[in-house]
């Protein structure tokens, strides 16, 4: 009996070895899927840490459009809100002291209004070679879109993508060019309009989404990115 107890051990010790954790486990009925390493790598690798803040992995190349260093950083950049419609909603473009900016204001739903926007002056570099758009801002936890505009037109097609903010907190936003849905009045137009990146003139900003009430975006700078 001894032996035979024996044998039963040692083919049972050789079973786990040859079936290794993963077939134990199923063994012993714990369910479980097998761990991709590199998979765990690309999770913990998606956020960086720059200076403390959260941010997606480095890119290799970077050009910066605007970082308001100069005292008339805000002077080119141009408000457009609901006011043109009838509506009563109010923004503007501080430049505080510390080289950054701030597009603030109040949106009110009033007058079938609801949304604030600005637009920056002519982007200088050309932007085919490059991937998306990078923004270091400070928030106040509302939603805004990053608009691009292809036109000099006033009433054109807009590029728009969503980026949340947290609170108080600086972030670094990467917003892939793919990710920009091409616009008008606020309805998404067919793919025949999507951005060609080679041809992007001008970056903005934009609050709506019946988000009423007083607002905050601080702005560092804006680069493009690949």
């Amino acid at each position: 009996m001894m032996l035979v107890k024996l044998i039963v051990t040692a083919a049972l010790t050789m079973t786990i070895l040859n079936a290794g954790i993963a077939g134990f486990s199923k063994a012993a009925g714990i369910e479980s899927e097998p761990i991709s390493y590199s998979e765990i790598d690309d999770k913990n690798n998606e956020l960086s840490i720059r200076n403390g803040e959260k941010q997606m992995m480095p890119w290799t190349d970077e050009v910066i459009l605007f970082d308001f260093a100069s005292n008339d950083a805000v002077s080119a950049w141009r408000v457009v809100n609901d006011t043109v419609m009838g509506g009563i909603s109010s923004s503007r473009m501080e430049q505080p002291a510390d080289g950054k900016v701030v597009f603030t204001g109040e949106v009110s739903l009033e007058n079938n209004g609801g949304f604030a926007s600005v637009q920056g002056p002519e982007v200088q570099q050309p932007l085919g070679e490059f991937d998306g758009i990078a923004l270091r801002v400070k928030g106040d936890g509302k939603r805004y879109k990053c608009s691009l505009r292809t036109d000099d037109l006033f009433d054109g097609v807009s590029h728009q993508s969503i980026f949340e903010t947290e609170a108080s907190e600086w972030q670094v936003v990467q917003i892939p060019f793919t990710d920009f849905i091409p616009t008008y009045h606020g309805r998404r137009l067919s793919e025949d309009k999507r951005l060609k990146r080679e041809r992007i003139r001008k970056v903005g900003f934009l609050i709506s989404d019946r988000q009423k009430g007083l607002f905050r975006l601080e702005i560092d700078w804006i680069k493009a990115y690949r």
